[in-house]
């Protein structure tokens, strides 16, 4: 989706890519420096499953945002495939933030902190979720991060509160080469309306699924036409067993209907456009594991 560089003089353009453990509020601190809500936010671990970039700019720069995969221990191939995702994300930035919050123990993935320490690429260390803390125990928090990786700069925020979100936003303006844009100066992101449209509908299942049912779900948009007045939208649904279906659906289809009123909702806000969706569920025992399914989905990429 690259456009012909954009050539100015002093112009600065970079990526600035956003990695952590799961929780810890990277997609809510991507959407607050992106200022569009671009990355679902749930409370469960695994809600961002790629690499999905928000575009800022500004009349002398573009600052290109990556948000990532939260870091865990592959158990399946669709996991393997989200930790290439973080992999990438150190190979092409020009800023790194890793993100922290007050709750996570520091020492927690030691070997991910120690690659931190080793490269040469500016590191920005985000305390998030201050507004959850006071000022001895982040005083606390702020010097052991110190200590464990004294190359990065430490900045204590909340995202959810968009607090000390200015002083990351400078400091990223300062870090970032003198470049031409690498997007079109009108665009926010790299990804389009299906994927928006598939994320909506995964969110709604997050939130209103437990257990395993959300780990076990995939996403598909299989239709997505537009008319003068109306997108129409036609989405699968992935799941591994025959009960899981059965718990998407519900009795008499009431699950089904109730996430698919909430995505529909979602998405004409986004879209700026009436939906009108439909969503059906399928079973596929072992899409997480399967090349083929998982290339489709675009977790590998040829």
């Amino acid at each position: 989706m690259n456009s012909s560089p954009e050539t100015k003089k002093n112009h600065k353009s970079g990526f600035v890519n956003i990695v952590g453990n799961p929780n810890v509020g990277k997609s809510t601190l991507m959407n607050a420096l992106v200022g569009e809500r671009l990355s679902i936010v749930t409370a469960k671990a695994q809600t961002t499953r790629h690499r999905i970039m928000g575009i800022v700019n500004g009349e002398d720069y573009q600052i290109v945002y990556s948000d990532t995969p939260g870091i865990l221990r592959p158990n399946y191939k669709l996991q393997e495939s989200m930790m290439s995702f973080v992999r990438s994300a150190f190979s092409d930035a020009d800023v790194i933030l890793y993100v922290t919050d007050v709750v996570e123990k520091s020492k927690k993935n030691l070997d991910f902190i120690n690659r931190l320490k080793d490269i040469s690429t500016p590191v920005l260390l985000v305390i998030n979720k201050i507004d959850l803390s006071n000022q001895a125990e982040l005083e606390e928090i702020y010097n052991a991060w110190r200590e464990i990786l004294p190359n990065a700069e430490i900045f204590p925020i909340s995202a959810q509160e968009k607090f000390n979100l200015d002083a990351i936003f400078n400091r990223i303006l300062e870090l970032i080469p003198e470049n031409e844009a690498w997007y079109d100066k009108n665009q926010f992101t790299d990804r389009n309306l299906r994927f928006f449209a598939s994320e909506i509908i995964r969110e709604k299942i997050l939130l209103h699924y437990s257990k395993e049912v959300p780990y076990c779900t995939e996403v598909v948009i299989e239709a997505f036409k537009e008319s003068e007045d109306i997108y129409h939208v036609e989405a699968i649904i992935y799941v591994t067993r025959d009960s899981q279906k059965g718990i998407i659906i519900g009795k008499g289809g009431e699950a089904l209907k109730r996430i698919g009123t909430l995505a529909r909702k979602d998405m004409e806000t986004f879209f700026e456009k009436r939906v009108f969706l439909q969503i059906f569920v399928k079973v596929n025992p072992d899409w997480r594991e399967d090349d083929r399914k998982l290339r489709q989905f675009g977790y590998i990429q040829d």
